[in-house]
């Protein structure tokens, strides 16, 4: 995704959030609702998921508008992000401390900032809205594998935006962002969107100096199990990236920014 470096007088750079994770945790409420998302057919899910109105069927609404999202070209539709944080909070009125509904949340709120300069990101106070929802899953549930990876794009896109200096002060680390990738990918070692996320991040990050790491991590999800969707339109986009990564890392980069 695009994010613009801001740089200030003070030398304060401004919040980059890691968006387009898109978890696979929720329970889809029903057949039909779990068909059609797999088909594709996302907002048709969301639509049947959201009619029982219970903490996990809105989570899981929250999660199929989400996928509509991440699988488009270009900004998503602000009125698809607003239904899909309406989702997640109404989720979160049914129950607070619902995992799925705060990954939700996390997801919708980095995405409403993608538009944003960094410096309106910054201010708006989205940035660390997502990551403390992320972190709160993580409290409860320390292996839970969409936390870490949504933490280890976090990270990773936060150093890439401030900069060096500018990291320390908004709390973005490589080694953080390192961390929660292995042991996401410990957990789940044949998840597509764990790998092409972080190995996006990477590439966008600096392609001269992790490419190579970023090729391995996209050929690692090329060869991963697609189930669904998503899934598919991740692995092609891994092609994509890992076939301009050998041919031009100017151009890698610059089409990483890009993408969800």
């Amino acid at each position: 995704m695009v994010w613009l470096r801001t740089v200030g007088t003070t030398g304060v750079l401004a919040l980059a959030i890691g968006a387009g994770w898109i978890s696979a945790h929720a329970e889809p409420p029903d057949r039909q609702a779990a068909a059609l998302y797999q088909s594709g057919a996302f907002l048709e899910a969301a639509g049947a998921a959201a009619a029982d109105g219970d903490a996990d069927d809105l989570a899981f609404a929250a999660r199929a508008v989400l996928a509509y999202c991440m699988t488009g070209e270009g900004d998503p539709p602000k009125e698809m992000i607003a239904r899909a944080q309406t989702y997640a909070e109404q989720a979160m009125q049914r129950d607070p401390d619902h995992a799925e509904a705060r990954l939700q949340l996390a997801i919708a709120v980095s995405l409403e900032s993608r538009p944003m300069s960094a410096m309106d990101a910054w201010n708006s106070g989205l940035g660390k809205k997502g990551r403390e929802l992320a972190e709160a899953v993580l409290k409860d549930d320390p292996d839970n594998i969409y936390a870490n990876g949504f933490l280890a794009v976090w990270h990773a896109e936060g150093r890439r935006r401030a900069g060096a200096m500018g990291a320390g002060f908004i709390g973005a680390s490589l080694q953080e962002a390192e961390r929660r990738y292995e042991h996401a990918a410990g957990l789940a070692p044949d998840d597509v969107g764990v790998h092409w996320q972080y190995a996006r991040a990477l590439v966008a990050l600096d392609s001269r100096r992790f490419g190579k790491k970023a090729a391995v991590i996209l050929e690692r999800a090329i060869a991963a199990r697609a189930d669904d969707q998503v899934e598919l339109v991740m692995q092609a986009r891994a092609r994509e990236l890992l076939g301009l990564l050998r041919e031009d890392r100017r151009e890698a980069e610059t089409r990483a920014l890009e993408m969800l």
